[in-house]
């Protein structure tokens, strides 16, 4: 059974999730550099099995692409070259850094370590993740 992986692409940092093979849980990754991330997928998904790959869709309030499509278009793009035979699907983002902060306040983490670089960025992937996982 193959696993999921979620991104939350940002321009210089990438959050990473992945499920556990039988898709019950989403488990954060170490954060991916946004110029390492295609290698990075790449030699992952050479590692293991890898069905799907989601990507954070940022929207307005509207629901209206965010100008961050800009740079995930040629993302997505270079993406469908590298790795032709896994589907790539957006999911929508919206919140998910907000859900994050508020995730690690209540959970009791230190000032220090919610000023940590990444953090939010590996809860938001988590959590894209999760929210895709409680729909199908």
């Amino acid at each position: 059974m193959g696993r999921i992986l979620a991104i939350d692409y940002g321009r210089k940092r990438c959050g990473v999730a992945v499920t556990d093979t039988l898709k019950i849980s989403a488990n954060p990754l170490p954060v991916v550099r946004a110029c390492d991330l295609l290698n990075w997928i790449k030699d992952y998904c050479a590692h293991e099995d890898v069905e799907r790959i989601l990507i954070g869709e940022p929207k307005d309030m509207h629901g209206n692409p965010s100008e961050s499509m800009t740079y995930i278009r040629p993302f997505l793009k270079q993406l469908a070259k590298v790795i032709p035979n896994i589907p790539v699907e957006m999911v929508d983002e919206r919140f998910t850094s907000v859900m994050a902060h508020r995730d690690m306040l209540t959970a009791g983490f230190k000032k220090s370590d919610r000023a940590r670089k990444g953090l939010a960025d590996e809860m938001s992937a988590t959590i894209i993740l999760t929210t895709w996982l409680e729909v199908h």
